[in-house]
């Protein structure tokens, strides 16, 4: 029954607003930002706007990093995103005193989006920290340059096929790690709001889903991969998208040496632990949606029409599809809410594959209505598709004056449900316990269930069959999905 289901869970993101606070106190972002407002006319850079290394101590003075080496690490890595982000413009050291031929150091000026930062939109700054961290991803994948000078050729040019390094592969590795922890994340079988363990993350893109006890050889790849993001994760979390705590390095007991998996009585926090943070969920979404995968958040469907609605909740969880239809009935406010109802009832119909689950978020959303909805609720009784729904809803509201429903629309209504739960793919439990419950209410069910005008009957009966746990109702229910399969082919 089921139609095509987006990839991914919606995800419930923090507001612009919070998103742009959080996106201002990432801590690369912020000595970016330290670094594009120290900057003056005597700051000088190389071709690539890089500073030179001459100025290197006075940026982390500024910072208040220390002296060291690590500080001019962290200071160079800060400039390098001001100048990604637009937050400098530097001019080409060629070009510094218009001759062409400039003394390779070139100035810097104060690039337009340092001002956005302090009087732009929410939206601005996201759309600068965003660039930062296009930045910061093409970093964590980049190949690391110990013997750089090995790789330059007599003529000066740089040997990159001697780095068996492909940014392609890299970058897909990266951005599949990364949409798995998003999952992870949003998955109702996730870790809730705590970070999951390195060791996992790795292994979720490199053992095979058919795979049972893994082999050594699977194991060795799961140990290079989890150094691999430890690498990479420490370089990500200065722009503010995981919170990640390293992999223990007294576990590395040589240099280069790599960790191997923990055994289940370890401590696995020491093998790395990694979370999401808001900010990060709203990123990697972003960047999932820039490459086309479907990547649905709550409340995007709050301006939409009924229509969108039923069908983008078809497969949400249910509380995200409460929330959805909650933001959707506040767009239309208590002056709207009977129009709400009449737009969701007219959205319901249908005898696509998706009706019936449209029917049954329908009704769910109309339980948030309120009694505003009773008259349109009234108005489709004798509706053949919605009439059953609405007897349901008036009843579950203890209203007065319902008139008994025809036999007919008592059979109709039944396969609705269950087509819609088949759909849904719920607990079997529940579904079978519905399969039973509905099936045992009427005296020779199966014997009038195949005549049901509606395009799941056979299907649905053909499901009953296999749920009943009773021999002889799942004999009648397989006997009848015959019948009606027939019925249509006659």
């Amino acid at each position: 029954m089921s139609a095509e289901r987006p990839s991914l869970p919606p995800v419930r993101l923090h507001t612009e607003a919070e998103l742009a606070r959080d996106a201002l106190a990432a801590p690369l972002l912020a000595r970016a930002v330290r670094l594009a407002r120290w900057a003056g006319p005597t700051t000088r850079v190389g071709a690539g706007g890089e500073l030179v290394e001459a100025q290197l101590p006075d940026a982390a003075r500024h910072l208040g990093l220390g002296d060291d080496e690590d500080g001019a690490a962290y200071a160079s890595e800060a400039w390098r995103l001001a100048v990604d982000t637009g937050l400098v413009d530097f001019e080409d050291p060629q070009d510094a005193d218009g001759t062409g031929e400039g003394d390779g150091e070139g100035t810097v000026t104060v690039g337009e989006n340092l001002a956005l930062l302090t009087s732009g939109s929410p939206q601005d700054v996201l759309a600068i920290w965003l660039d930062g961290l296009e930045a910061v991803h093409a970093d964590a994948t980049a190949p690391a340059f110990d013997d750089f000078a090995d790789l330059i050729g007599e003529d000066g040019s740089v040997d990159f096929d001697a780095l068996d390094w492909d940014p392609e592969e890299e970058a897909d590795f990266l951005d599949g790690v990364l949409g798995n922890l998003y999952l992870l994340t949003l998955s109702e079988a996730g870790p809730a709001d705590g970070p999951v363990p390195l060791p996992a993350l790795a292994a979720s893109v490199v053992v095979p889903d058919d795979m049972g006890e893994p082999t050594d050889d699977v194991l060795e790849q799961v140990s290079e991969a989890m150094m691999r993001l430890d690498d990479q994760f420490r370089v990500l979390e200065p722009i503010g998208i995981v919170e990640y705590r390293p992999v223990d390095e007294t576990l590395l007991t040589e240099e280069g040496e790599e960790a191997t998996p923990p055994a289940d009585d370890e401590d696995v926090t020491r093998y790395g632990m990694v979370k999401l943070t808001p900010l990060g969920l709203y990123g990697i979404r972003e960047r999932m949606l820039e490459a086309g995968v479907d990547a649905p958040a709550v409340g995007d469907l709050a301006d939409k029409g009924a229509d969108a609605l039923l069908d983008g909740i078809a497969y949400y969880p249910e509380e995200a599809a409460r929330t959805e239809v909650g933001l959707w009935l506040g767009r239309r406010g208590a002056e709207g809410a009977e129009a709400a109802a009449v737009e969701l009832l007219d959205a319901a119909r249908g005898a696509d594959r998706r009706a019936p689950l449209r029917r049954l978020h329908c009704q769910q959303a109309l339980a948030l209505v309120g009694p505003e909805a009773e008259p349109a609720v009234r108005a489709v009784l004798g509706d053949p598709e919605l009439g059953g729904l609405a007897r349901v809803w008036l009843a579950e509201r203890g209203a007065a004056d319902v008139p008994a429903p025809p036999e007919s629309m008592i059979f109709w209504l039944a396969v609705d449900t269950i087509a819609a739960q088949l759909d849904a793919d719920g607990d079997l439990d529940e579904l079978q316990e519905l399969v039973e419950g509905l099936s045992g209410q009427h005296s020779g069910f199966f014997d009038e269930a195949w005549r049901v005008e509606h395009p799941a009957t056979a299907e649905v009966l053909e499901a009953m069959g296999r749920l009943h746990s009773d021999r002889g109702a799942a004999k009648a229910a397989r006997k009848a999905a015959y019948k009606a399969r027939s019925r249509h082919q006659s």
